[in-house]
């Protein structure tokens, strides 16, 4: 799947149950970040509205074992922008009907991951860090941990 070089639709509108249906794993979008290289470094850069589609409420980061695997929720109210700083990792998203698994294994590759989107995150290599930003502060009330209940709650309120 290619990735995109910067952010097109799904701005979350739809991603909500208030707007009569939820997002799909085809709305999970692979986004291409800049990427500045010289002999010296590299700097990637993600920028609000051109990459990060909804403004940042909090960031935080994520290491685990290789062969550890993370996440395994969804958010109700929600939305992701997943980055892997360094390694390697596989997510599988997850929306009730359809499942993909998706790599992110360069510096500069990052998901938007819309809410009532099941995801689970494969660890692959050694020191692999995700940077995670969110459109929400936590809240556990946003969480739905076990994933027959988040197939009723994409039943029960407007899948």
């Amino acid at each position: 799947m290619p990735l995109r070089p910067a952010f097109a639709g799904c701005w979350g509108v739809h991603n909500s149950p208030m707007a009569g249906r939820f997002a799909t794993v085809s709305e999970v979008r692979a986004i291409e970040l800049p990427r500045y290289a010289r002999a010296d470094g590299a700097v990637v850069v993600a920028e609000r509205v051109s990459h990060v589609p909804f403004a940042i409420a909090r960031l935080f980061t994520l290491r685990a074992p290789v062969g550890s695997v993370r996440g395994k929720h969804a958010h109700r109210r929600g939305r992701q922008f997943i980055l892997c700083a360094s390694g390697v990792v596989d997510v599988d998203v997850d929306d009730g009907m359809h499942r993909r698994t998706m790599r992110l294994g360069r510096d500069n590759q990052a998901l938007h991951v819309p809410a009532m989107i099941w995801n689970a995150v494969s660890f692959h290599a050694p020191e692999s860090v995700l940077v995670v930003l969110c459109d929400q502060p936590f809240a556990e009330d946003d969480y739905i941990r076990d994933y027959a209940t988040f197939l009723d709650a994409r039943r029960t309120t407007g899948a």
